[in-house]
Formats: structure tokens, C-alpha cells, sequence
């Protein structure tokens, strides 16, 4: 297919978006249900099961950006996608009235799938500075990532019953099963089919954006690290930051700070998969410095919002944690600088 003239990019980009939210709202409540129902958990589900079906639509928009030649476009929407989800967190805060959402969703696995993300990132920005040497068309870091999100994963998965826990307070919501639910009486694998289906949503939106983007690029003048990073970037949050909100208002909370911290971790491994997808040369070496400048600062959001995570703050200013604020005030920053 050829490029799409600029006025359908503008339309379909943003009916996409659209799609994407209401695919988006349905998820959260299947897969409140389904970690209930699977035994796993509201923060491993949602890291892992919940985070790869939201993250769907950041795979397909990296791997047809780098498949089609736009390393830059890629690598800036893997991790422009990261530093917009992280801000999801303020905005499920937000809605969050009663105490600060941190607080309330306070949960080992996510404060881990946060160390994990720091982690894959570091990886991500060391390998932009490694020699530049490629197996089969892929730089072995890459390999490496796949194996810390593995360790990692095995690692919070298995962890002792008697490790670090957090302590209760009256603000606390615990991660327990709504049999109220309708869906709770449902069939398990029907469950799954509905789940399914909207993933698929998510995938296709995912690539009617990708192929948008790249129009918007060449008929706009906007950068490659400014469409990536923030239009992309912002759409490749809808999914989290919907399913976040949709989960708060069911009091999942355990399950809002999960889908979007396991999908942050999703979204890095992006990077491996749009340096498969490449084929010229690593994706890591590709990226020009408006990239590594945001894979950074989305290494400064990830730890300003681990701190919020470990202080469990219950009240700030304007009903946000001081992780909030700070949240906010980089993601300005980071895409200011982009723009300018």
C-alpha cells in the first residue's frame, strides 16, 4: 500500500484512538475477572497477561514503523510509549478520591515489574553506546533484554511467601475477588474468547496508527522523535491509562498500577522486536539523541514513580503524591524538548 494522503492519516488516526478506548474499557473488566478467576493475582495478571494485550498495540506500531524503514519513529514510540503510560499513573490518581493511589495499591510485584523496567531501559541505553555488531540482522542485546524479562519474571513469580510485604493500613485496598461481578459466573473459556477479541481490536488499531504516523511525518515536518515519542506515544497510553481509570472505578486498584507498569516492560521489549523487524542494522544504533533522550527520561519517570510506590504517601497537593507532581513536571519537560 502506498502512503495515505494526510487528511484520512488525521481521520483514521483518530478513530483509531477512539476503538482503542472502548476496547480498552472492555479489557478491564475481563481481566479483572480472569486474574480472579486464573488465581494469579490482580499484579501479576495485569503485568504480564493484561500488559501484553494493552501493549499490542505499541508492538504492532513499532514493528511496521521499523519494518518500513523508520528506526527513529520506532525506537521513539517504544519508549515515548513508557514515559506517556507512566503518566497514566497521575491521571488514575486523579480519579482515585479517596487517598492517593500509591498508597491504596500498594503491592510487592509492582514496586518489582518497576525495578525490572529500570533494568530493561539501562540495558536499552547501554546498547545505543556498544560496539555496533549484529547477528542475523540483531544486536545481541536484544537477546539479552529477552533473558532479564524472563529472569525477572520467574523471579517475581516464584518469590517466598515471607518476602518484604506492605503494610496494611486503613487505606489499603486488598486484592480480593468481587463475586458480585456477573462476568464471575461466566465460563472461563468464554471469558478468554471475549478477551481475545478485543485484543485483536487493539492490534489492528495499533497498525492503522503506525501506518498514519509515517504520513503525518512526511507531510507535517514534525520530527520523527516528536510524532514517535508524543502522538504515538499518547495513543500507545490509551489502552493503559483506560484500563487503569476502568479499574479504579471497579476497585481494582492493584490491577490499574500493574497493567501499567507490566505493559511499560512490554513496551521495552518493543525495542526487540523493532530490531527484528529492522533491516538496517540495530535499532539500538539507529536511535539519534532525541531517543536516547527520552529512553532516559523515561528512566527518571520509572524511578520518581517507584519512590511514590515505597513512600506510600496518602495525601498531596491537589489530591496527587509528590511522585504525581514530578511526574507531570518531566513528562513537560521531556516533551517540550522534543518539540523545540
Amino acid at each position: 500500500m502506498g502512503p495515505w494522503p494526510l487528511g484520512w492519516s488525521l481521520a483514521l488516526f483518530a478513530v483509531a484512538g477512539a476503538v482503542m478506548v472502548v476496547a480498552s474499557v472492555r479489557l478491564a473488566g475481563l481481566g479483572d475477572v480472569l486474574a480472579d478467576r486464573t488465581g494469579q493475582g490482580e499484579a501479576l495478571f495485569g503485568a504480564v497477561f493484561f500488559g501484553l494485550v494493552t501493549s499490542l498495540s505499541g508492538i504492532v506500531m513499532t514493528a511496521v514503523s521499523a519494518a518500513g524503514d523508520r528506526p527513529e519513529l520506532a525506537y521513539s514510540n517504544a519508549v515515548g510509549g513508557i514515559a506517556a503510560q507512566t503518566l497514566a499513573v497521575v491521571v488514575a490518581d486523579a480519579a482515585y478520591r479517596r487517598v492517593n493511589l500509591e498508597h491504596a495499591a500498594a503491592s510487592l510485584p509492582n514496586i518489582l515489574f518497576g525495578c525490572l523496567l529500570i533494568v530493561l531501559l539501562g540495558v536499552a541505553l547501554m546498547a545505543a553506546f556498544s560496539p555496533d555488531a549484529t547477528l542475523l540482522g540483531v544486536h545481541p542485546a536484544s537477546a539479552v533484554m529477552v533473558a532479564v524479562y524472563w529472569g525477572g519474571l520467574r523471579l517475581i513469580s516464584d518469590r517466598p511467601p515471607s518476602s518484604w510485604v506492605a503494610i496494611r493500613t486503613e487505606d489499603t485496598v486488598p486484592d480480593e475477588p468481587d463475586e458480585t461481578d456477573p462476568a464471575a459466573g461466566r465460563r472461563l473459556s468464554g471469558l478468554w474468547v471475549r478477551f481475545g477479541a478485543f485484543a485483536a481490536l487493539v492490534v489492528v488499531t495499533g497498525w492503522t496508527v503506525a501506518r498514519a504516523a509515517e504520513t503525518l511525518v512526511d507531510e507535517s515536518g514534525l520530527s520523527e522523535g516528536f510524532v514517535g515519542a508524543v502522538l504515538m506515544g499518547v495513543v500507545n497510553a490509551l489502552p493503559e491509562t483506560v484500563t487503569a481509570l476502568a479499574a479504579v472505578r471497579r476497585g481494582a486498584l492493584t490491577l490499574a498500577i500493574a497493567a501499567i507498569i507490566g505493559g511499560n516492560c512490554l513496551d521495552a521489549l518493543n525495542l526487540v522486536i523493532g530490531d527484528i523487524a529492522y533491516r538496517g542494522g540495530s535499532l539500538h544504533h539507529a536511535a539519534g539523541v532525541d531517543q536516547l533522550f527520552l529512553t532516559a527520561g523515561a528512566l527518571v519517570m520509572t524511578t520518581v514513580l517507584l519512590g511514590g510506590l515505597l513512600i506510600r504517601q496518602r495525601r498531596g497537593w491537589m489530591r496527587l503524591g509528590f511522585d504525581g507532581i514530578l511526574l507531570v513536571g518531566v513528562y513537560i519537560a521531556i516533551t517540550a524538548t522534543l518539540a523545540f
